[in-house]
């Protein structure tokens, strides 16, 4: 085996990070693109020092013509490397980006779990980084938003989606490929500009790279690295919080029935704005059945200092939420 720079960074960067035990079961996602490549021969060169039993797996999402033989190609990959290989294909064509996404995360945590593999690992990038923080910037986010994309984060119950390419460019990705002559499959999706992702990768990121950073994906990524550690932190202290101004602990948090609830003002009125904002969006979260919008929680965080008997028009479902008083109630 060629030892090279990245797969000593890789091997620093599993151990620093913790992604992995020893001796653990992978299901390696591979499309068959150079990202995927280079993460599946990383992870088979490292095999015998991590102890690991490495499997593919491949989602077939039907959006393209050649999309089966895509697939043939991937399982043919699988054998010469004496890999197990699962096949999971969508029974319509799925085309929206947002759809394929969920229907492949559901699809692979059911292969996981059907053969008790506890990690999913997928070839992201910091490329990829990049442009997911574009992406969600220039459709309006908070912090959480430009930090997506985290190292690791739990798929189910017992599995863990860990993405151990995320400091490596696509431009690396492509030299190692090339380097080891790994067969890609090219997705000819990726050229379609009618989807944005493909605009800011195709147009956006050039762009930014010739007039204002050469290295403009690996700063960007670097952003979203720092932005991952103070959202967690934000996060906690928001869930603190929350939980003194409702008046629980953490082992009573599961027993909250939604509605009503009833916040202490006084609790709340103490905190900075940041974290008075992500209070009232764990607690929104907790009843509105989609993710809540700058408008529901900026609503909601006005009550905090509104005078008694102000009110919010109804939350999506129904739930109005009124002051009463040091009380901030839902009902």
């Amino acid at each position: 085996m060629v030892w090279t720079p990245l797969h000593a960074k890789i091997h620093r960067t599993m151990r620093s990070r913790h992604l992995f035990e020893r001796n653990q079961r992978l299901l390696i996602a591979v499309s068959g693109g150079q990202d995927s490549l280079c993460l599946i021969k990383l992870l088979l060169d490292l095999q015998s020092k991590w102890g690991w039993n490495l499997a593919i797996a491949h989602c077939d999402h039907r959006w393209r013509s050649d999309s089966e033989a895509n697939a043939h190609h991937v399982e043919n990959l699988a054998k010469s490397w004496g890999v197990s290989f699962y096949l999971e294909t969508a029974n319509e064509p799925i085309n929206s980006e947002a759809a394929a996404r969920d229907w492949r995360y559901q699809a692979l945590s059911a292969i996981a779990q059907a053969n008790n593999y506890q990690y999913i690992v997928t070839g992201h990038t910091a490329s990829d980084r990049a442009e997911t923080l574009l992406y969600n910037l220039i459709r309006g986010t908070g912090a959480d938003g430009l930090q997506a994309l985290t190292w690791q984060r739990p798929l189910t119950t017992g599995i863990m989606l860990v993405r151990p390419l995320l400091e490596i460019t696509r431009t690396q990705t492509e030299q190692f490929c090339q380097d080891f002559q790994l067969p890609i499959w090219e997705d000819s999706t990726n050229q379609d500009l009618q989807y944005a992702r493909n605009r800011i990768r195709q147009e956006l990121i050039p762009y930014l790279r010739d007039n204002f950073n050469p290295k403009v994906e690996s700063a960007l990524a670097q952003t979203a690295e720092l932005l991952q550690a103070e959202v967690q932190y934000l996060e906690k202290a928001a869930q603190e919080l929350r939980e003194e101004a409702l008046g629980i602990g953490d082992e009573e948090d599961s027993l909250i029935p939604l509605l009503p609830l009833r916040l202490n003002r006084r609790v709340l009125q103490k905190a900075p704005l940041a974290l008075q904002r992500r209070a009232m969006r764990q607690v929104l979260q907790q009843i509105l059945t989609d993710a809540p919008s700058f408008e529901h929680i900026e609503k909601l965080t006005a009550l905090i200092i509104a005078p008694n008997r102000s009110q919010t028009d109804p939350f999506p479902g129904g739930a109005i939420a009124q002051v009463e008083g040091d009380w901030i109630c839902l009902k």
